[in-house]
């Protein structure tokens, strides 16, 4: 497995359209893996194939508390929410927007359908944290950051926060 490189905001990778995944072979488990390997080393909770450079429908989710196993993770091949439930209010980050977290508004159970690594089609149900990572994973497959899901105060403080130290690292 290999530790890929995670592109950061404003990185148009992270903007890009993704295409429905339609081969599930060895070099698809293979990326999952090393997408796998690389969120848990960033540390992370999740991570989208966007965030890696590769506009393809597929995330990866630590699934360590569902499985009560360290290091479990899912993949979600083509995934698309489907049911959802109640609101809940918590704090996000993401590995592509380094040193921002914030509250984001994101429904509080949800069902969602994919297809797993051999193209079989599943269902999920998540509630609470796990069901605001899925939400924010499936967000990267759709162009959306969750920046996006921010006061435009809030917004703009980071985003000024962000060309300010863009200006540092060019002089």
């Amino acid at each position: 497995m290999s530790i890929l490189k995670i592109y950061e905001f404003p990185d148009p990778a992270l903007r890009k359209a993704t295409e429905p995944v339609t081969v599930f072979n060895d070099d698809l488990r293979a990326l999952a893996a090393d997408m796998a390997a690389t969120m848990f080393d960033a540390p992370g909770v999740g991570l989208a194939a966007p965030q890696i450079g590769k506009s393809i429908k597929m995330i990866v989710v630590d699934h360590s508390r569902q499985e009560e196993k360290p290091n479990a993770w899912l993949a979600l091949v083509n995934p698309e929410i489907i049911a959802v439930e109640g609101l809940q209010c918590d704090t996000e980050g993401c590995l592509s927007v380094p040193d921002l977290t914030s509250k984001v508004d994101r429904y509080r159970k949800i069902t969602a359908r994919y297809q797993d690594l051999s193209g079989h089609p599943q269902e999920i149900i998540a509630e609470d944290r796990f069901a605001v990572v899925l939400q924010h994973e499936i967000d990267h497959l759709n162009g959306v950051l969750f920046l996006d899901h921010l006061s435009s105060l809030k917004r703009n403080l980071y985003l000024k926060k962000y060309k300010k130290w863009l200006r540092g690292q060019q002089s």
